[in-house]
């Protein structure tokens, strides 16, 4: 039987102009130019946001799960519950006081994609609008993209800290991810070390990439990466650069760390055997199996590269449903990154997917990694 699992916090809808096949760009200025007419393939129009990447993607794989994401009374937001009901899945909140969150994603060939992006009704969402209901059997609760959501974040983060608080007093395992913070931004001002100090005591799968974690964690590192690299992920050192941070994570109380880097991969770090043990106990995860570990997972070769749209929201699906498989670590973060790889053949985050069994046995094949 699927294990049930929620899926909540920010959606929204993804409009991503998609570009003629066979070109490619070293620059933003070789193709916006103010004038300019460029012709286009017909737009991708999709789900987006975590609820629907993180959450759709997981259902596909095979989890009984239950999605919170709020929109507004508008076309935006009946296109994505349509979207929502082709997967058989419900859970959408109507705010007649807003409107639905969009991004026009900007993924240029041969550059790195860009958001154009309106929070809409994800900043009225609060801890009032989780019910109780879902709760009762949920074996993992997953929360994204807490830094595009305004009650996430105001007052250090005193809202989310509560859903957390709450559900991890039910047993369920917990689950965060977050998504690119902009420095000029209200939540770009804020102390995130304060509001993470508050969170993760009781988050138990925490799912940063190295950016994001970065710019909250240590600023100097941050701003010097950003000078000196087209790519922050390029060329890592693992050593200096993302075990530090990861530790400051799991000295912040949060039980498993896995950092998502890019083009170089993913790193992992889990907590002691105590602390591990108090992990959600309705996901039965073995504390023996996941205590004290640490690795690099590379990336895996994709097959083509046409956006990465969700990507990273995808192989968190794909590292939590392993997880909930009772798979080690170590694998669910090998599994995390193939399906990673899988997603970014596709244009929108689901097209590409394939199941955990398929994963498993391209892996154990000999895929290539980078």
């Amino acid at each position: 039987m699927a294990k049930k699992v929620i899926s909540a916090g920010h959606c929204c809808l993804d409009v991503t102009p998609v570009f003629s096949h066979g070109q490619s760009y070293r620059n933003v200025s070789d193709i916006l130019v103010p004038g300019k007419l460029i012709q286009m393939d017909p737009a991708s129009v999709s789900s987006g946001g975590s609820v629907s990447n993180t959450g759709l993607a997981l259902k596909v794989l095979g989890n009984d799960v239950t999605l919170m994401g709020k929109v507004g009374d508008d076309d935006f937001g009946a296109v994505l519950a349509q979207i929502y009901a082709r997967y058989g899945a419900e859970g959408l909140i109507v705010d007649k006081d807003s409107a639905t969150s969009y991004s026009v994603v900007l993924a240029i060939p041969g550059i790195d994609r860009m958001f154009l992006h309106c929070p809409g009704a994800n900043n009225s969402f609060s801890n009032a609008d989780i019910p109780d209901g879902p709760l009762e059997d949920a074996v993992l609760f997953h929360f994204g993209y807490p830094t595009l959501m305004k009650k996430m974040y105001e007052d250090d983060g005193k809202e989310m800290a509560a859903i957390f608080r709450r559900v991890k007093s039910k047993g369920i395992a917990t689950s965060l991810d977050l998504t690119a913070v902009d420095p000029n931004s209200e939540a770009g001002q804020l102390d995130w070390v304060k509001i993470l100090k508050n969170v993760l005591p009781d988050v138990d799968f925490f799912v940063p990439s190295f950016e994001e974690i970065c710019f909250m964690l240590d600023r100097p590192l941050y701003d010097r990466l950003v000078s000196e690299r087209t790519d922050m992920t390029a060329d890592m050192d693992f050593e200096t650069e993302v075990k530090p941070l990861a530790a400051k994570l799991i000295a912040m109380g949060c039980k498993t760390v896995l950092i998502k880097c890019g083009i170089s991969g993913m790193y992992y770090r889990t907590a002691s055997r105590e602390v591990m043990t108090g992990t959600g106990e309705r996901m039965g995860i073995d504390p023996d199996a996941w205590s004290d570990k640490e690795g690099v997972q590379p990336c895996f070769k994709a097959d083509i590269v046409r956006s990465g749209t969700g990507a990273g929201d995808t192989s968190i699906a794909a590292f939590l449903t392993a997880a909930l498989d009772g798979e080690k670590i170590e694998d669910c973060a090998a599994i995390a990154a193939a399906e990673g790889a899988c997603c970014v053949t596709s244009y929108d985050a689901l097209g590409g997917l394939k199941s955990i069994e398929e994963i498993k046995a391209r892996i154990a094949a000999g895929w290539e990694t980078m």
